[in-house]
């Protein structure tokens, strides 16, 4: 948000600039056949042009706590840091390299002063150290969107980091290529085609993994519990993600309505309350809701979903300055008094874990499965002009009851271990638990 107040308030400086610019070529000048005399009126009217520039940019860094001086053409900026410790930065080395660089590289086809800008701006935000900040140049930002719109082409991979920052499946999608060449969650990536991940932006790794649909990515795994790495080749197709299924089972005593959301997108909301509906008409004598291999997606969407089933505060946010916002339900659900489960897994992450934790801490239902991926940072999408952007951790979340589950993860009720040999003899015992709870 103070990213495009701050972007505002330049447009309007701008717009004052240009309008003095517009007065003063404007203005007639009586002495017009004097060459001196004109020679110094236009050094005057340059000097005044850039004086209010300097001063309109000065007052719009003012308002952000930054202080600019000018040394030539190259600025010092003091940046007001933790505790209000101010950070002198002189930007005189990056300008210097900046300049160089094009000038003594060998291979000058190389030099793309656009993408050099890119990349130093990806550094900048790389050196706070939290993965999930990440400056992403136009062709990652809408490669992250298209994502989120439930359609890319790619091979089904969720991704995320491990509490030792090392790159990780948080889950493999239904249906897509990674599930059925056997991914993992908590998969350990090595190695994306010949580039190591071991120090590896999340945008990098999606933009490496995604491609044509038709050609293949080799990727380098490391599972816990084998004792070596090993490798597949995923060929990339259409990824088309129906966020929300459901299907019917026939239990003693009524129907049991199984509704999976696989993950938290743009269209989720609209998908879930279509199924709703659906599941209400047929009054089914209980609910599960299944989590499992959920990576998470758009916060506002995991409080909709938790509306359908609890009241009051469903999400806590806390801010670096110790300020905290309840986000709580606004609507009265429809699964008020509906019996519920829900099932989770390694690969239930942030937004599943929100929904998870809030049903959990209001004891509105069981949770059922493993032990969640533990994923409790919240993150801002902020565009820029051009097509850049920028996800940046603005906050941790909290579950209703105050617990902060990042790197720790949310613990079922009941835990139900699936193995490989489970699922290639296509049993589930985590969704059998489930229905005999029900």
């Amino acid at each position: 948000m103070s990213q495009k107040v701050t972007a505002g308030h330049i447009k309007e400086e701008e717009k004052d600039l240009v309008t003095v610019e517009e007065k003063i070529d404007k203005a007639p000048i009586s002495t017009k056949d004097d060459p001196k005399v004109n020679s110094i009126l236009g050094f005057l009217i340059q000097f005044g042009v850039v004086a209010v520039l300097f001063f309109g940019i000065g007052f719009v860094l003012g308002q952000k706590k930054y202080d600019i001086q000018t040394t030539g053409i190259v600025p010092k900026i003091s940046v007001q840091g933790q505790a209000n410790q101010v950070q002198n930065v002189d930007f005189s080395l990056f300008w210097k390299v900046f300049e160089t660089l094009p000038q003594t590289y060998f291979d000058k086809t190389a030099v793309d002063g656009q993408k050099m800008m890119y990349g130093a701006i990806a550094g900048m935000v790389r050196s706070l150290g939290d993965p999930y900040t990440s400056f992403l140049d136009p062709k990652q930002n809408e490669s992250v969107k298209g994502d989120l719109s439930g359609s890319y082409e790619g091979v089904g991979i969720q991704l995320g980091f491990d509490k030792e920052k090392r790159l990780v499946v948080i889950s493999p999608l239904k249906g897509t290529p990674a599930e059925r060449e056997g991914v993992r969650a908590k998969d350990l990536i090595l190695k994306i085609g010949d580039r190591d991940a071991f120090d590896i932006t999340l945008p990098e790794a999606v933009d490496l993994i995604r491609g044509d649909a038709g050609t293949s990515v080799v990727l380098k795994f490391f599972r816990d519990g084998e004792s070596e790495p090993f490798e597949k080749t995923l060929k990339r197709e259409k990824i088309e993600v129906k966020t929300v299924n459901v299907e019917y089972r026939q239990e003693n005593g009524g129907e049991v309505a199984i509704i999976e959301v696989t993950r938290f997108g743009e269209k989720t909301d609209e998908e879930w309350d279509k199924t709703v509906d659906e599941v209400v008409s047929k009054k089914p004598k209980g609910v599960i809701v299944d989590m499992r291999n959920n990576p998470g997606g758009l916060l506002a969407s995991s409080v909709h979903l938790a509306e359908d089933f609890v009241s009051g505060v469903i999400v806590r946010q806390k801010y670096s300055d110790g300020r905290e916002e309840s986000l709580s339900a606004k609507r009265t659900g429809k699964f008020g008094k509906t019996r519920l489960v829900v099932l989770v897994n390694e690969g239930s992450a942030s937004a599943a874990e929100i929904f998870a934790g809030a049903i959990k801490d209001k004891k509105r239902g069981k949770l059922v499965g493993e032990k969640t991926f533990g994923k409790g940072s919240v993150q801002d999408v902020i565009d820029f002009p051009g097509g850049s952007g920028l996800h940046v951790t603005i906050a941790k979340w909290l579950t209703p009851d105050g617990n902060f589950i990042h790197e720790v993860g949310i613990t079922p009720d009941f835990v139900v271990p699936m193995n490989a040999e489970d699922v290639k003899n296509e049993r589930d015992p985590q969704l059998e638990k489930a229905l005999e709870l029900l």
